[in-house]
């Protein structure tokens, strides 16, 4: 069955976001296994590392929520299952996920869907628009998290013919492992970020934007510093505002006022996220909002860094609260300042092995290969 598996996944943009990464990952896994993999994508600039021998790419304008260019994306899609013989189309996003469901109902294949997120919906209408995530065959949640959202919110369109599981997200443990990083390129990062290695360095990641809990993070550390009486630690806001110029000079008003401008600093970007993680002695996830998995607390753990992270979403399933990271109050300063507190002073052997027992616990449960063998295995029953 598996050299005659075929499986053409639909992404709108392939970036470095979770979806993106999990669409690249399984794309490269299935030829590995006698299977053929497509993709279908605008573009994104995790494009240029598609193994072209491997993977066959087409690009089409799926990022689009215009329903004339969806409605035409779906009839070339066809096209596109009918001359390669396609025998699985995987849906990774809404707008595209609603071409596909017209051309796998016209070409009879099997279509899948990756829930990647809860979708706020304010009405019906965009309720009804979220809900083609839960119109194929084969419907993936990416943490027990999305899977009690998905039953929650959008049991009517679920019926015994529609399966529904939980395949949680992957990340390459090899990539993310700190004996991977050498010391000369740390004190390079450094260097670059304006950084001694005289304080401990507190890593904040993510992009620029309120849910992400910046302005928590900020608060936090005024408080720290209040408690102590000094300044004991860099803290780093990494992450691109992606055209939020206002919050981002929120951000920085805010943390001049406080007078944290010598202690804060605002990175953009960071081309190695597992050298971000390496010089960092502790790593913070302030999300106000439930992160559907929450990458950054996995990649944290895999590379023995100490994670803290708000007790929603995801979070609360990839962290052994105390064992391998900590969980504080969604949203509340305070709590998260007494864990920061509490690391700070924190006995380094025990430090260590809360790092050890995190990668232990990402390497186990949730590192790449194990998600693509899940989703390949799945895809072969669906077939059978």
């Amino acid at each position: 069955m598996s050299s005659d598996l075929k499986v053409l996944q639909v992404i709108p943009k392939l970036g470095y976001g979770g979806a993106e990464t999990g669409c690249f990952d399984i794309a490269h896994y299935l030829p590995e296994n006698n299977c053929k993999s497509f993709i279908v994508t605008s573009g994104g600039e995790l494009l240029k590392f598609v193994n072209k021998k491997k993977v066959k790419v087409f690009r089409l304008p799926v990022n689009s929520k215009n329903p004339l260019l969806i409605l035409i994306n779906a009839i070339i899609l066809i096209g596109i299952i009918l001359i390669n013989n396609i025998s699985i189309v995987h849906a990774r996003s809404r707008a595209p996920a609603w071409s596909c469901l017209l051309a796998t109902k016209l070409t009879r294949r099997k279509f899948v869907t990756t829930f990647h997120g809860t979708y706020n919906f304010k009405n019906n209408l965009k309720k009804f628009y979220n809900s083609i995530m839960t119109r194929s065959d084969l419907i993936i949640a990416g943490s027990n998290f999305i899977f009690s959202h998905i039953k929650q919110n959008y049991s009517k369109y679920l019926n015994d013919n529609k399966k529904l599981l939980v395949i949680f997200r992957g990340i390459n443990v090899d990539y993310f492992d700190p004996s991977t990083k050498f010391e000369s390129d740390e004190k390079k990062l450094l260097t670059k970020w304006n950084l001694e290695k005289d304080k401990k360095i507190i890593l904040l990641p993510g992009r620029l934007t309120s849910w992400k809990g910046q302005e928590v993070f900020i608060e936090a550390v005024n408080l720290v510093n209040i408690e102590l009486g000094y300044e004991a630690f860099y803290a780093v806001i990494l992450g691109s505002d992606q055209g939020r110029d206002l919050y981002k000079k929120k951000l920085i008003r805010l943390s001049e006022q406080y007078r944290l401008s010598k202690q804060i600093r605002f990175i953009d970007h960071c081309k190695d996220m597992a050298l971000a993680y390496k010089v960092s002695d502790i790593v913070v996830s302030a999300s106000t909002e439930p992160e559907a998995f929450g990458r950054i607390a996995v990649e944290a753990q895999s590379m023995e860094i100490p994670i803290i992270a708000s007790n929603i979403g995801g979070s609360n399933e990839t962290i052994i609260d105390e064992k391998t990271g900590f969980l504080y109050e969604a949203g509340n300063a305070k709590s998260l300042s007494k864990i920061i507190l509490k690391l700070l002073f924190l006995d380094e052997t025990l430090l260590k092995s809360i790092g050890t027992e995190g990668r232990k616990n990402i390497v186990k449960k949730f590192n790449v290969e194990k998600m693509c063998f899940s989703t390949y295995s799945e895809y072969k029953r669906l077939l059978n």
